[in-house]
Parts: C-alpha cells; structure tokens; sequence
C-alpha cells in the first residue's frame, strides 16, 4: 500500500480526500466488529514492529528524548488503549435494550452505536506519536474512517506516523495530512461528521469556529494550568517525589502537568527542600546532555519558559535552578519559584516546562478560592490523607480529571474518560467515553401490533378522552 499517504497543501486536495472517504463510507456502510478488530491489530502490530524509527524520529524531533521514556509515555498508554477497545469493542457495539412506557407494552425500543462517517483528527507535538493515534484507534473502533493532520512541528515523528497508515489502511479509509498551520486552518474548515482536536486553548478556539460554520461538532482537548494542592501535615517527600516525576515527565511539556503548586504557609520551605532532592534522585547525573531527560521543542519554547523564569525573578520570586541549561540544544533544567504572586507572567499562562512556581494558602477555602477564581484546569492534583478536605475540595472546585496522592496517572485508566472543561476543552475521549463520542445514539422503537396509540387517533370520541384524561391524571 505504498500509495496510499496523502500529503497535501491545498484546500482542494482536502476535500478530495474527504470526499472520496464519505463516498467509501456511504458506499460499503459501517464495518462489522471483526473488521474492526482486525484493523486495530493491524495497527498495534505496525506500532510495535516500527518502535524502533518511532523513539528515533521522536529523538530528531525534540534533538534530547530519552528513548526509555519515549517508550513509556508514548508507546505503553498507546498500546493499553488499543488493547483495551479490542476487549471490549464487541460490549461497546451491542444493541442497547430501553424502557417502553405502559402504553406501548407490545413494542420494543433500543439504542444502537452509529458510526459518524469521517472524522477529522488534529494532532500536537508535545506527545505526537499517542495523541495521534489513539484518538485514531478511537475512530476506528467506532467504526469511522478518518484524516489526520500530525503536527509540522515534529516532521521525522509525522513522517513515521504517515508510514505507520499507509501499511495498514487504504487512503480511503485513513488519510494523513501533513502541512503547516495554513493547511491546518483548511483541515479544521472542512466538513467532517466530526473533529477531534489536541493542543492549545487559543487554537483550539479558531478550530472550533471554524468548525462551527459547518455545524461539525468538536471534541477539544486543551490545557491550562493544573493546580497541585498539598494539605497541610502531609508527607512533603512523598508529595515532592511524585510531583517531580509528573512535572518533569517530558519536560513539563505535558497538557495535564503540574503547573503550580498551592500548599500551607508554613511549609514552603520544606516542600522547597524535599523537591530539590526529589529532583536529583529522578536525574542524579544532570541535566544538559542526560539520556533520560527531553529538552524543549525548539527554540521559541526554549526562550519563552526563561523568559518567565525572568520575568518573576525580576517581580521577586526566588529562582532555585536545579542543574544546568543548555541553550545550544535548547535543555532547561528544572526551576522552583518561591514566593511567586498571581501577577507574574508564569502564572498568567500554561508553563508547559520544567518550572514550577509554588504560592501559599492559609487555609483550604483559600485554596479553593484561588482555583476558582481561575480558568478551570485540565487536571487536578490533590495531597492529602484527610476525607473531609478532600472532599471539600473535590465538591468546591470544576476542572477534568483528578489524582489523588499522585500526578498524571488518571491518563493512563482506560476505563476513565479524558478531558477537560470551560477553557480546558469540550468533550472526553478515551476508553468507552471515545467510543461514544465517535458514535451516534440511534433510537429506534419497534411498533406492536397493539398499542394506546391506536385510541387516541381521528375520529375522536369519548374512549380517547377517558384515556387521556387517564394519562394526565
């Protein structure tokens, strides 16, 4: 299937893919469950037989990646997920049994899962390879076709990716667009039965206005700044270590990162503590120049998170740098901010790096106050031992998804829905929730030979008066 990679640059060579994909799907229908099945094996077996050139073209892409952690963070959720539609793909596709009312006893109504048709799928750079594929492995198992646009941003990534498709699908069923943010305007201008969307809030804004004019719904994932709060009396190593490790994960470039932390007045400075050591046990020969530690995308990103580490140095928080940068192959050591105030431009944004600003609560309805008074974040992250206050917590603020005592895991439970709110996106996929949101509900009612409805039709006379005044007693 050589043939079969679609790379484009004009707007008229997206809509001849799109409708050559609507014209297979309307042609040949929806495919049965073991089609469906079949394919995502297909594609998890070339996902594994090509890991070697996907860590490699990562490692072009990002110039520092750990191979090891390429793996992990992209392969293995990558992999559990496929594993996981696979296993339960034929509960998800089972005809759904619903209520009939008294009055329509002799009839049988039910809910069946439709495939959309074509759904578009926009991919970012910072996870290129999973949060491209999974949510492709998603429309499969629903049963669509699919175009996907891989980000410009990671070209040796998108072209394994566009490598991967070509050997399973046929472009009428799986297309890859590649292309810069024009060609990705023009993706998220076209008329999909459905777009699923990755990245950030301000773009993700302009897809889904473009989106809007031909009534395609989206499913937006987005980001934000995911607040940690620490309770007051809880272990500090073990909330250090774990924040840390979800910090530090790919360098912070993370949607669903730690952004800051909120923790008691009081303990500032042995939280400071305990995260220093935290960050030397992860890396203890360094940073600059570690195999296992990823540096920042390009340039661009590089000079934007020391920017805002200048930034609030210079309004007064204090700067403790773990390791040494490298500006040459854009490397950024980890960064504590203390003393940090909501008007510093790290707080104004999403970090999307190795820095963490750290502020301080005098109590838990303070902390609730500040997240509130915020956009609602992505991911929430909570430490602590007591119920009550987590729960207050928990009951007193909106944001996507949570851990408990941990950072990043709620991502990686297939049988939880992953999304966002507000400005941290519209929709969930992942697990059942993707395979419902690629899909539509179709209703369908089964009429009885006999029923109410057949006395309460023209000519009107007195039996269908009884029995409507019956049913609005």
């Amino acid at each position: 299937m050589s043939d079969t990679v679609s790379v484009t640059t004009t707007s008229a060579d997206l809509h001849r893919i799109l409708d050559r994909q609507r014209a297979a799907f309307m042609r040949k229908g929806p495919p049965g469950k073991a089609q469906r099945r079949a394919d995502l094996r297909r594609l998890k077996a070339e996902i594994l037989k090509r890991r070697p050139e996907i860590v490699r073209a990562l490692k072009t892409d990002f110039g520092q990646r750990s191979e090891r952690e390429s793996a992990i963070v992209e392969l293995i959720p990558l992999v559990q997920s496929i594993n996981y539609m696979i296993a339960h793909l034929g509960q998800w596709m089972k005809p759904e049994r619903r209520h009939v009312s008294a009055y329509f006893q002799c009839g049988r109504a039910w809910v069946v899962r439709q495939p959309l048709g074509v759904v578009g799928i926009i991919a970012p750079w910072n996870y290129p390879v999973s949060l491209a594929l999974v949510p492709l492995a998603t429309a499969i198992a629903a049963g669509n076709r699919a175009m996907l646009k891989p980000s410009e941003l990671t070209p040796a990534t998108s072209a394994v990716i566009s490598q991967i498709v070509q050997s399973v699908f046929p472009p009428e069923q799986v297309a890859v667009v590649t292309g810069d943010a024009e060609v990705g305007a023009a993706f998220s201008s076209l008329p999909f039965d459905h777009i699923l969307f990755t990245g950030s809030t301000a773009v993700g804004k302009k897809v889904a206005a473009a989106a809007a004019r031909n009534l395609t719904p989206v499913t937006l994932e987005l980001g934000g700044k995911s607040p940690v709060v620490i309770e007051a009396g809880f272990s500090l190593q073990r909330a250090a270590n774990r924040i840390a490790f979800g910090k530090l994960t790919n360098a912070g470039q993370t949607c669903i990162s730690p952004d800051y932390v909120l923790i008691h007045e009081g303990e500032q400075e042995a939280f400071a503590t305990a995260y220093q050591a935290a960050v030397k046990e992860l890396h203890p020969g360094g940073y600059a120049g570690s195999p296992d530690y990823t540096a920042i995308l390009n340039q661009h990103h590089y000079e934007r998170l020391s920017g805002l580490v200048s930034d609030a140095e210079k309004h007064g928080a204090r700067v403790i740098r773990m390791g040494s940068d490298s500006a040459a192959s854009h490397v950024l050591a980890p960064v504590l901010l203390l003393n940090v105030t909501p008007e510093m431009a790290v707080m104004q944004e999403e970090i999307f790096g190795p820095v963490l600003p750290v502020l301080t609560y005098r109590t838990l309805d303070d902390a609730i106050a500040f997240i509130n008074a915020r956009p609602r974040p992505l991911a929430l992250y909570y430490f602590g031992e007591k119920c009550a206050e987590r729960d207050r917590l928990l009951n007193r603020t909106i944001s996507g998804n949570v851990t408990i005592n941990g950072t990043l895991m709620h991502y990686v439970q297939d049988d939880l829905p992953f999304g966002g709110v507000g400005d941290s996106g519209i929709g969930a996929y992942h697990g059942k929730e993707g395979f419902m949101t690629l899909t539509h509900p179709r209703g369908i009612y089964k009429q009885g030979r006999f029923n109410a409805a057949t006395l309460l039709q023209p000519p009107f006379g007195k039996l269908a008066e009884t029995i409507t005044n019956f049913i609005l007693r």
